[in-house]
């Protein structure tokens, strides 16, 4: 009687967490996209950042990919996936770099997905030296010494402290995650919810407040619940997820600037905002019945953005600060690059993940 009660319990756990998950009605789209967005990845020539080593895109996209493919159950993709950057591990170590950059710290997530597929400690061993490179040095308040108080920055910090939390179970990588993410949130975070691009650059652009959205899902999804942190957290990703829902538009998109009527749509903080929305829904912290809907509006919208090859069209170009409405609302439009390539992955997994 017993184990039939506990068994009782588990089923109603999973059934409950399942409830919570989006309920698209065509998940066959889902892997149909996803699957042709991870084989434009494995076609690509790597993308190098300036000082060498990954750039931050692609390894925002392979993480995706690993996701996206884990999700569907793509032995194959994830063979070929591990096979293109073997090179964390090879001789010449060309997709490594030691440049101390938030921007460049990030690629400790690619070795660190690895092992958390295949549990190759060797590969554990090069994502850590990231993610301890990060805190070389501490500034006032705990804080990682690369903080610069860009949001982007929110998320090349707490995805990788989180991935590190996530590979090796250690409750100090997640609580750098929480805390980083905290002291961002109590200097940056506006009154509406949203967050400027820069603290003198009073512009709500659509990636870096993707950048910021994507953050607070890949730490909420895996922070313990009792960490000091995680109340404020939670507060302040449901003051942005708020916002959001009244600026995404008929077409399911939301806009370069946010809260420009004039802007155009763009395709990266899109798949960022819906990719937040469905963690949030997943685990119980955004009411279903509102977010869902969203979700499901801005995946049909991104996916009249998708060309037969498996590129994402209306993807802002990368973007500095300035204080100049006029520089983010023409910034140049992309088709196939990997700011948009990647939370599209992130996004599909999601939507496929129970």
């Amino acid at each position: 009687m017993k184990f039939k009660f506990l068994a009782l319990i588990v089923m109603c756990l999973a059934a409950s967490l399942q409830a919570s998950a989006i309920n698209i009605s065509d998940k066959g789209s889902v892997e149909k996209y996803g699957k042709l967005v991870v084989k434009e990845l494995l076609s690509r020539k790597f993308q190098f950042s300036g000082r060498g080593g990954l750039d931050y895109p692609e390894v925002c996209a392979a993480l995706g990919a690993f996701r996206f493919s884990q999700c569907v159950d793509d032995k194959e993709s994830i063979d070929n996936l591990i096979k293109r950057y073997e090179d964390f591990l090879g001789s010449d170590n060309s997709l490594i770099d030691t440049y101390e950059h938030v921007d460049h710290n990030v690629k400790g997530l690619v070795p660190l997905q690895i092992f958390i597929v295949n549990h190759d400690e060797r590969y554990e061993k090069v994502g850590l030296e990231y993610a301890d490179r990060q805190w070389a040095k501490e500034i006032d308040g705990g804080l990682s010494f690369q903080t610069r108080w860009w949001i982007d920055d929110m998320y090349m910090v707490g995805s990788l402290q989180m991935q590190a939390y996530r590979a090796t179970g250690n409750v100090g990588y997640a609580d750098k995650a929480a805390r980083q993410i905290h002291a961002y949130v109590d200097r940056l975070q506006q009154a509406n919810g949203l967050f400027y691009h820069g603290p003198e650059f009073p512009f709500y652009w659509g990636r870096g407040n993707g950048w910021v959205a994507s953050a607070f899902a890949e730490i909420l999804r895996d922070l313990p619940e009792d960490n000091k942190h995680r109340a404020a957290i939670v507060a302040s990703y449901k003051k942005m997820m708020e916002s959001l829902l009244e600026y995404q538009s008929e077409n399911g998109l939301w806009r370069q600037l946010v809260d420009n009527k004039y802007s155009w749509t763009e395709t990266s903080c899109t798949a960022m905002f819906a990719y937040s929305m469905a963690v949030g829904v997943k685990l119980g912290i955004l009411e279903k019945g509102i977010y869902e809907p969203a979700v499901i509006k801005a995946w049909q919208g991104l996916c009249w953005h998708v060309n037969r090859d498996g590129k994402i069209r209306d993807v802002c170009m990368g973007t500095n600060q300035v204080n100049d409405v006029e520089f983010y609302l023409n910034r140049p439009r992309a088709t196939g690059d990997l700011h948009g390539q990647a939370p599209f992955l992130w996004l599909a997994a999601e939507l496929l993940s129970e």
